[in-house]
Parts: C-alpha cells; structure tokens; sequence
C-alpha cells in the first residue's frame, strides 16, 4: 500500500490505513501552510495527496474518517494575532486534474439538481492566485476589520496591515449594503518579489523562497509599516456575511465589485459549459509564465446564485465550484541513505536521503518511501539515480528508479527491529506497515506523543513545543502527559531546576506554567485526540465526545469496548462515520493498562469540559434521526439529505428503533415495511419540504 499503487488494488485494511496516512499528512501540510507560511509541498503537490484521499473514500465510503482532510479546511490560526471567528466559514475548495475530473464535476451539478442535458451549466473561470486567502468586512460601508483564512472557522485579525493594501477601497459607496464581507486573496507579483528580495539580500537579510510565501510573510507582520513596504496587491472574488445580496449570479456579483471599487482579476471569464471551461483552463495554462502574478490553477464557479444555494456546501468545500489544477515536477536525482524514522504509533517509515535538487523552486535533499512494499517494488536501492516528484507527500516522493542510470549495489532489507529501541517490528497480517511493539517504552514513541499532546491542534500549550518536548523527555522530568502538569510542584520542591537551562530564564518559566494552568479546563474531543490514539484525528475525536458527552462516560463505556461487550461496540458503530477501524483502535488503546492508568492520572490533574452542542438551525427535524427510501421526484438523494442536515437532523442508512423520520418516495420498499413494523412516523417528499419552509 502506497501512493503508487492503484486504488483499485487496495485490500480495505490497507485502504483504512492509507486514509489514516494520508490524514496525518495532509493535516501536517496544513499546519506548515497556513500557521507557518512555509509550506512544505507546493498546491499541485498537497492536491495529489487529497486527490488519493477522495479516491479511497469514493471506492470505501464505509472507510471514511471522521477526521479526513476532506471534512476539514486549513490549520489553526498562528499565535501573536487577536483570533477572529468568521461570522460564514472560510472553505476550502475540491480539486480537478483532468478534464474528466471537469465532466465529473459538471456531472455531479447536474445530478444534485436533477437537470437535464439540454439545459446549460454556465461556470465563471477565474485564475487560482497563489497568495493568502483574506476576509475584509466593512460596516456602514466603511472598512473595518481584516481577517486571514485560518482554519475555516476562525483567523487571524490582520485589519491594521489589510489597510495598507492601497489596492482595497476603505470606504464603499451608497448602493453598498450596511454589511458586506468581501473575500479574496493578497498576493505579490513576480516583479515586486524580486525586487524585495533584491533588497533583502543587500540589507543581508533573508530571502523569501517565492512570492506566495513573501505575500503571506509580509501580511501577517506584527508591525504594519513593514506590511506596507510590501509590494503587495490583492484580487477579490467571493463573499461572506452580507445584510443584502442584490445579484442573482457570481458574474453579476464580480461586475458589482468592480463598480465598488474593487480589484477584480481581468483574467475572469464567464464560460457557457464544460468545453468553455476547458478552452479558459488551456488559455491560462499556455499564458501563465508571462501573467506578472503567480497561479497553479483555474477556479471554477457555477454562476447562478440560485443553483448555488441549492448545491450549498459538503464538509470542507462548496458543492458549486472547484479548482482546476496545473500539474506537478519532477527532477532527477541519487539516493544517498535510507534512514528509518518511528512515529507515535510505532509506525517505521523509511526516508531516502538525497543529493539535494531542486524540484517546482524548491531543494529536496529527503523523500519518502512509504513503506517496505514500496521500497520492495521498486528496487530502490542506496546509490540509485531516481526521479523525484513533490507531489504525494509532505516530503517529496520517489516516483521511480532512473531506467538509463547505473543501479545500486546490493537491494534495501528492510529492519525487523525497531532502530530506536531494538524491540521487534511486528507487520501485521494484511497491513503495510511494519510497527515497533515496544509501545511507550520505545523513546521513539513516547516522545512523538507528547509532542502530539502538546501541540497546537490537540492540547495546545504554548511555548512546550517539540524542542521542549524532546529536552524535557531527555532530562526525564516529562515521560508521560501527566508529568507536565506536576512540573511547577516539582520544581517548587526543588525535584527539577530550570537553573543554566538555555532558554529558560524568568519569564519563559512563568510563562510555561501559566500555559499549562490554562489547559487545565479542556474541551473533551481535544483530550480525546490529545491522547494521540490511532485513528482518532479531530473530526473522530469530536464525533466521540458528541455521542458519549463527558469523560466518565466515555471511559466507561470505552472499558467495557475494550472487555469485547458487543453492546458497546454497536453503540459505537451506530454513529455515522464510527467504523470498525475507530473501534479496534479504541479497544486495543483501553486494553492496556498504562493507557487507562495515564487517563486516570490526567483526570486528577485536568477537567475536561462536558461535549455542548452547537445551535442547530430550529426546526421539526432538530435533533431527529431520519431516513430516505424510494426515488423522490423533487430533489436528488443527495440533495434531500443536505436539506436534512441542514435542518438539524442525523440521516441514517437504515430504519432502526432510533429512526424519527422516513421519507418515502416512488417504490419505497422493506424499509417503509419496517418502519411500519417498528411504529416510525413517515414523511412524503412534499411533507419534508413543507417542515424546512415552517
């Protein structure tokens, strides 16, 4: 199981696992991409490790993770900047490689509205800049606050340096509404770039590696003078909150922006279907060396605003546009070593280590190998000359051993032992990765999870990164979670000293202390995924806390899971998106008892705070469990169970004593029997439609 072998191969453990893999990637691309302004892979790169994602989840449904990157936009907004909760979510977008992705995409527009063929889907195209995604809001027509994207929900408060940018109006005019949220993106062009690092290198301060990165950099400095010595420019093109949309499609809304006052893309073109869109897509692609801007795509948007409404939003992206992507590169270089590196869940992933080269404007010198299988099927061997591609990985990935080149001496024998602590990996029966069984008694293992204890997303305690992680775990005053937050009491009674610690004067101490006081109230699902627990990423993490509410309740009934009650496994999987990989995990993890002693020993340090549901939309199918069965003649399947959703309800598969609803249509057959069985209320299509209009 790799990113070379074809979907269609994978066995659906293999499968489980490479969405477990691919998660963990792409939520570490997030975090260097929008937290750090660094990112590791280019978007043609991050969008190959999403594109294999979406593919496993279409041929395993069943598999999907409740923590998939396709449920999820961005990183959590960076430290040093006032966060801002967006008042309507900041999205992501899904993504074409080809123009058959385009014809599926068109395809899924029609199917969700149920048009026929004769009737045109007319798209809006509009070039993919390569800067960093912004929020303007102005009030009473003026402009008063600037957010970034951060993670979907909430940002970073940018207004001082967002006014710089001469290219935004600060005042609107008269046929404006009272409240309008404009979004865009803040990019440099090539020319400013080079001139700011021509600059740079004279003052002999650092370069920027390319523009998108002294865009973003040059937004988010703390001093907005900085920022507005910055050549930077922005386009606007969507928006967010708004008291009065008076346009009835997206080229309507862009004309409108343009009267305003705002930088529109002059490249943007309205397209009067699929082949339209593909013509613009192959004009920006054959124009984009010489447009004075960076871009790696072509955004597509369905242009009536009435189709969108009805399309509205699946997880982390709209259902009315996509990104069309340009492709990746490829470089040829020779692999140097082949290290082995251990993760928290004693998986042993080895790395190529390679004569640094430059792929797509960025030095690769690492690359990974996935696994043994991988390594195995293509030979790749210590001095091979290989072809490298930045797309598929955090790190670049070995696409293949260079057919023309002399080859290595002798083929790679992947290690049985852990190279960290000599206990034995174990590969189990159908899975690609070989682990270390030395659990936290493997340094290896212990560390990378305090390190995911700590981190933003999970416990989030300032300044105990990973390099204070890595020292203290050293020093062996931090083995286990728990041990943090003894720290100030042991070092109080004079069982640890910070004293000559490089770092760690005065302030840093108190400053630590006071981080970890405040994690001692903590939401549930961000103690839940802090324990680091295999398969549980955010979105899992949440749906457990959501089902189960507190801590007691969840421990106790993760006990009796782990003690083989197949009551407690059922409760489990009756959740949608809970499968039998989350459970297996849950079990073995509550099996152990060091695990359920640590957790035990966290709670008497640590409250974690009872799982509050959001606000539903108010209506009769809040909170309500509902089915669908039959062919509606109004609505598409999918359409229907957005609607429902939409409306505050769970929709469920099949018919069960916890069912409220069914919704039958045409033909409805054994599951309007059983709901008759059962006594569960039924609804006809224009009943459910009737229920969202009250």
């Amino acid at each position: 199981m790799n990113t070379q072998t074809p979907v269609e191969a994978l066995s659906p453990l293999e499968a489980a696992a490479e969405l477990a893999r691919l998660a963990r990637l792409i939520a570490a691309a997030d975090a260097a991409y929008y937290q750090k302004d660094a990112p590791d892979l280019t978007d043609a790169d991050y969008d190959a490790l999403r594109r294999r994602n979406a593919a496993i989840e279409a041929r395993f449904p069943e598999l999907a993770r409740t923590d998939s990157p396709s449920r999820r936009v961005g990183a959590a907004p960076a430290e040093g900047f006032r966060k801002v909760r967006h008042a309507a979510p900041m999205l992501s977008l899904d993504n074409a490689f080809s123009a058959e992705d385009m014809a599926e995409f068109v395809g899924s527009v029609r199917r969700f509205l149920k048009l026929p063929e004769s009737e045109a889907v007319d798209l809006i195209a509009e070039p993919k800049i390569d800067g960093l995604s912004f929020s303007a809001r102005y009030e009473d027509r003026r402009l008063v606050r600037g957010v970034t994207r951060g993670d979907g929900a909430e940002g970073e408060d940018i207004t001082a340096n967002l006014m710089t940018i001469a290219d935004l109006p600060h005042a609107l005019p008269a046929s404006a509404p009272a409240v309008f949220e404009v979004r865009g993106e803040v990019f440099m062009g090539k020319a400013g770039f080079a001139a700011l690092n021509r600059r740079q290198a004279e003052a002999g301060e650092k370069t920027f590696a390319n523009p998108r990165n002294a865009a973003a950099g040059s937004l988010r400095q703390l001093d907005p003078q900085i920022t507005a010595a910055r050549p930077l420019s922005a386009f606007a093109y969507a928006w967010g909150e708004v008291s009065e949309v008076s346009w009835a499609s997206h080229w309507e809304f862009l004309e409108t922006l343009k009267a305003w006052g705002f930088p529109v893309n002059p490249r943007s073109r309205r397209c009067a279907g699929l082949a339209e869109a593909l013509t613009a897509f192959d004009d920006l692609d054959r124009d984009r060396a010489s447009l004075p801007y960076d871009i790696d795509g072509v955004v597509y948007k369905v242009d009536r605003l009435d189709w969108q409404r009805r399309l509205g939003f699946v997880s982390r992206a709209p259902r009315w546009a996509i990104a069309h992507k340009f492709a990746a590169e490829q470089a040829r270089t020779t692999v140097e070593a082949i290290d082995i590196q251990v993760g928290r869940t004693g998986a042993l992933t080895p790395v190529a280590r390679l004569a640094p080269v430059t792929v797509g404007g960025v030095v690769v010198s690492n690359a990974t190998l996935h696994n043994e299988d991988e390594i195995r099927r293509k030979d790749v061997r210590v001095g091979d000359t290989v072809i490298v591609q930045r797309a598929g990985d955090v790190i670049p990935q070995v696409v293949a051993v260079a057919a023309d080149a002399p080859r290595g001496p002798a083929p790679y024998v992947f290690p049985e032992t852990c190279p960290v602590c000599g206990s034995h990996a174990q590969r189990p029966d159908g899975e690609a990765i070989r682990r270390c069984t030395g659990g936290l008694t493997c340094p290896a293992q212990a560390v990378e999870r305090l390190k995911h204890f700590v981190s933003r997303n999970a416990m989030n305690i300032d300044g105990l990164g990973d390099k204070a992680a890595e020292e203290f775990f050293d020093l062996g005053w931090v083995k286990r979670p728990s041990d943090i937050f003894s720290l100030q009491r042991r070092a109080t009674a004079g069982e640890i000293s910070f004293a000559g610690r490089k770092g760690w004067g005065a302030t840093s101490i108190a400053n630590l202390f006071a981080a970890i006081d405040a994690r001692r109230a903590v939401p549930l699902p961000r103690l839940i995924f802090a324990l680091g627990i295999r398969h549980i990423g955010e979105t899992t993490a949440r749906e457990l806390a959501r089902l189960y509410r507190t801590l007691p309740a969840w421990t106790e009934a993760m006990a009796r899971l782990a003690a083989g009650n197949e009551a407690a496994r059922a409760e489990l999987l009756d959740r949608d998106g809970l499968g039998d990989a989350v459970a297996d995990a849950l079990a073995e993890f509550f099996g152990e008892d060091h695990n359920t002693a640590e957790l035990a020993r966290l709670a008497e340090e640590i409250a974690a705070e009872p799982f509050a549901e959001a606000a539903a939309q108010a209506s009769p199918l809040t909170g309500k469990t509902v089915v669908f069965t039959g062919a509606l003649t109004r609505l598409s399947r999918n359409e229907a169970k957005a609607r429902a959703e939409a409306m505050g309800a769970k929709v469920a598969s099949s018919v069960s004593a916890k069912t409220d609803y069914l919704i039958v249509g045409a033909d409805a057959g054994s599951k309007a029997k059983k709901a008759a069985e059962l006594g569960v209320e039924t609804l006809t299509e224009d009943g459910f439609l009737a229920m969202g209009e009250g």
